[in-house]
């Protein structure tokens, strides 16, 4: 009886095993995802991103590359206004995410915006074996928290509110559209890079229990952030990784909206990410949100493009397909 009790408390709390995403040719295997729905719309962002050279890029590092774009259904495209449409958009979107992990297909996410990010989260969210939800680590990287309400918000913009629609704090039909159920907690998210806040945002993060990393931490890849990122392997079965391409330096992204000085490189974060994705298994994800239309001497498509060699080189390493960095 006893033998039997414990058996059964092994099993109710057994973490899902990690998707390994090389193939049995031996390559690893890569999936764009792109998310082209706004809250105002579509954007060609996603299909840029796409078309930027980052398949060659993939192809000379002998990758398997699949792709899939989220779409609404006729029915869909005719419903509510734009916030709605892109809850549904989300959730679709959340259903790629997942056949891919469910595939063995390593997720890269070319987003729209940042309010793509709860399917991408959901998606992996609903990645396990079974009905129980997965837990997802996320690490943020924006020069902004995201983290208003609409309650809170001096715009009105649902582009600074995607975590605190992922956390629960607000539009729980957008979250629930999206399949993320149940929100994310603040103990799982680490923000970094993070040097804009609203004043009222300011007081919603205070209160709130989620960490923070520096610009200075994510340019020296420092102890702090894998100190967080060794907090969030312990308590989540997966890991995402976010990037808001306002996190960078100006000079890499000249034609966003949202620009702030003070980021990183993407050489640094390349490099950042190389380290996250061959030291953590449950590293599952990584998803850029927001390249700029205008991109004089096609310097954002190159830092894109950049970032994403160094995530997808970090999963060759831990799988044994390549050099450790």
């Amino acid at each position: 009886m006893v033998r039997t009790f414990f058996l059964l408390i092994v099993a109710a709390t057994a973490v899902p095993a990690q998707v390994r995403y090389t193939g049995p040719d031996g390559r690893v295997r890569v999936a764009l995802a792109q998310q082209p729905f706004s809250p105002n719309g579509t954007s060609r962002g996603p299909a840029t991103m796409a078309a930027g050279g980052i398949r060659d890029t993939l192809a000379r590092l002998n990758a398997v590359v699949r792709s899939a774009e989220a779409a609404l259904t006729p029915d869909e495209g005719t419903e509510y206004g734009g916030w709605k449409r892109l809850g549904m958009a989300l959730g679709h979107f959340g259903d790629i995410v997942r056949q891919n992990e469910q595939d063995g297909y390593f997720t890269v996410g070319l987003l729209a915006t940042c309010p793509s990010m709860p399917g991408l989260v959901a998606g992996l969210q609903a990645s396990g074996p079974g009905r129980d939800p997965l837990r997802i680590g996320m690490l943020w990287l924006d020069a902004h928290p995201d983290i208003n309400t609409p309650e809170t918000t001096r715009s009105g913009s649902l582009g600074g509110m995607p975590v605190a629609v992922a956390t629960g704090r607000a539009l729980q039909r957008m979250r629930l559209d999206a399949g993320l159920d149940p929100a994310l907690s603040d103990q799982h998210v680490v923000m970094g890079g993070v040097r804009l806040t609203d004043p009222l945002e300011q007081e919603i993060l205070d209160r709130s229990r989620i960490e923070q990393v520096s610009v200075d931490d994510l340019r020296r890849a420092s102890p702090a952030v894998f100190a967080q990122l060794d907090r969030l392997d312990r308590i989540s079965d997966k890991l995402y990784i976010h990037i808001d391409l306002d996190v960078l330096d100006p000079a890499e992204v000249p034609g966003h909206g949202n620009k702030v000085p003070g980021g990183p490189s993407s050489r640094e974060l390349a490099a950042l990410f190389e380290q996250i994705f061959a030291r953590y298994p449950r590293a599952s994800a990584i998803g850029f949100a927001t390249i700029p239309t205008d991109d004089p001497g096609g310097v954002s498509i190159s830092a894109v493009n950049r970032m994403i060699t160094g995530a997808v080189k970090g999963v060759m390493a831990r799988e044994g397909r390549g050099p450790r960095p």
